[in-house]
């Protein structure tokens, strides 16, 4: 049906630069004649809402009883009917909006925009998390940098918009709720499918980075409950003894668009260093951050203390860099930096780690418990043959799992060129929205196998606090 669609029959010239052709019986129109502002106070019982900048507006999970302390007061606190159109007017550039789920209050850096009777919220929330209407949104906001401009009403209201028919703004609803639902379960096929393999290869890496490669080898109680016994002749640790661990400098430094690549959390996966889409700083500042031996070398580990803590990935490049926030180096001369590698990010590690962060807030690890952590180590001669093995055996896997996260990739990007042509006016859906089902079941996001990249964390938008 996807592949089917057609233009619109007739068009016309819109008179916006970013939106050009539109269908001819469509209007341009202000939002200020689609939505009234909303500055009404809602009721104290009403859940606080926030905006995600993945998932849009939901209903806020408190994780401390400081945080609830704070958000008793809701005096300040603005009203959010069910079906309101919700942004932070500090982040509405990048897409920190979307329709209140429930009736709610929200903060007074949100701006709450009430649809008119004719107005289908839905499909105005598609139109603008579009990159073009994005932009525009940026080219209304007002700020004296970027990354602190605002949208408000005032400007909200003031930015063109493509308006279809009401029974066309539903028709867009409901084929791209049809369509994107589609779309997302095969996603969440292939999310399933590389979790499966990524257990597959954590079978194979916690057998041989504990047990070793020779299934006849002499054993011992290794004294830890959840490990159980190992090889007779390997040694139970702490890693300090053979490897140093140095912290990331904590400073701030600036970005650039060229310069020095950084190493921080995001650049950690697959057991390898992947700078391809890392930001940068300049070369003075990059001299800040290498200083007390920080420098990272090909050989060394790049470990994660914060966010994706536990993640660790071997630098296999030579080329200049530094680390970023709350990441950390690994080093030794004399074992295997290979074989740590793995064995940071075997089953063994993770039950340590979980073990450490029972009853954590905040999920992160200092270098001290990095440095205490138990580490089991064959000789190094042994250690150079896991190591190997694990290469060569992980490859298949490796090169699976990589084949389905680029098909995943084209799926995302082919969902997002879908939704932007359908609510510009692109491709006519009205046929195909009128042979639709009755009953349309929407994707929900907390079902087994969610697509993982539309809930990354640090990706929520806190409400500013009156």
């Amino acid at each position: 049906m996807i592949e089917d669609l057609k233009p619109y029959p007739e068009t016309k010239d819109s008179g916006l630069t970013w939106l050009g052709e539109i269908p001819a019986h469509w209007e341009i129109k202000r939002n200020g004649s689609l939505f009234l502002q909303r500055n009404a106070v809602g009721e104290p019982d009403w859940p606080i809402l926030e905006v995600s900048l993945r998932t849009g507006v939901r209903i806020r999970e408190f994780g401390s009883s400081k945080r609830k302390q704070v958000m008793s007061d809701k005096a300040k606190y603005k009203c959010a009917a069910k079906g309101d159109y919700v942004y932070n007017m500090m982040r509405m550039w990048q897409g920190a909006a979307g329709i209140a789920p429930v009736d709610g209050l929200v903060s007074p850096a949100y701006v709450v925009a009430k649809p008119l009777p004719h107005i289908n919220p839905g499909y105005f929330a598609s139109l603008f998390r579009t990159d073009d209407y994005l932009a525009e949104i940026d080219a209304f906001s007002r700020g004296i940098v970027k990354d602190r401009n605002r949208l408000y009403w005032d400007q909200f209201k003031q930015i063109p918009t493509p308006c279809p028919p009401t029974e066309e703004q539903d028709a867009i609803v409901r084929f791209l709720t049809w369509a994107t639902n589609r779309l997302d379960r095969t996603i969440r096929a292939k999310r399933r499918i590389i979790a499966l393999l990524n257990e597959q290869k954590q079978a194979i890496i916690h057998r041989a980075v504990t047990r070793g490669l020779n299934p006849s080898v002499p054993l011992k109680d290794s004294g830890i409950p959840w490990l159980g016994e190992i090889p007779e002749h390997w040694e139970v640790t702490a890693l300090r003894r053979h490897w140093t661990v140095t912290d990331c400098k904590h400073l701030t430094v600036p970005f650039v668009e060229n310069g020095v690549p950084l190493a921080s959390v995001r650049e950690v996966r697959n057991f390898e260093l992947d700078l391809s889409e890392c930001k940068l700083t300049t070369p003075e500042w990059y001299q800040h951050l290498i200083q007390g031996d920080r420098k990272p070398e090909e050989g060394d580990i790049i470990y994660c203390r914060n966010v994706s803590v536990g993640s660790s990935a071997l630098v296999t490049t030579d080329a200049k860099f530094a680390m970023g926030q709350d990441v950390c180096l690994i080093r030794s001369e004399l074992q295997s930096q290979q074989y740590l590698n793995y064995l940071l990010q075997s089953s063994f590690m993770k039950k340590q780690l979980e073990l450490l962060l029972v009853g954590s807030t905040f999920k992160r690890i200092n270098i001290a418990q990095i440095k205490a952590l138990t580490v089991v180590i064959p000789p190094r001669q042994e250690q150079d043959k896991i190591g190997r093995h694990l290469a060569e055996e992980l490859t298949a896997y490796e090169t699976a799992t990589s084949r389905l996260e680029r098909e995943i990739t084209l799926i995302r990007e082919y969902r997002t060129r879908l939704i932007a042509d359908v609510v510009t006016g692109k491709l006519d859906v009205r046929q195909a929205a009128a042979g639709l089902p009755e009953d349309i079941e929407t994707f929900d996001p907390g079902e087994p196998g969610v697509d993982i990249e539309e809930l990354e964390p640090d990706e929520e938008v806190d409400p500013e606090l009156p």
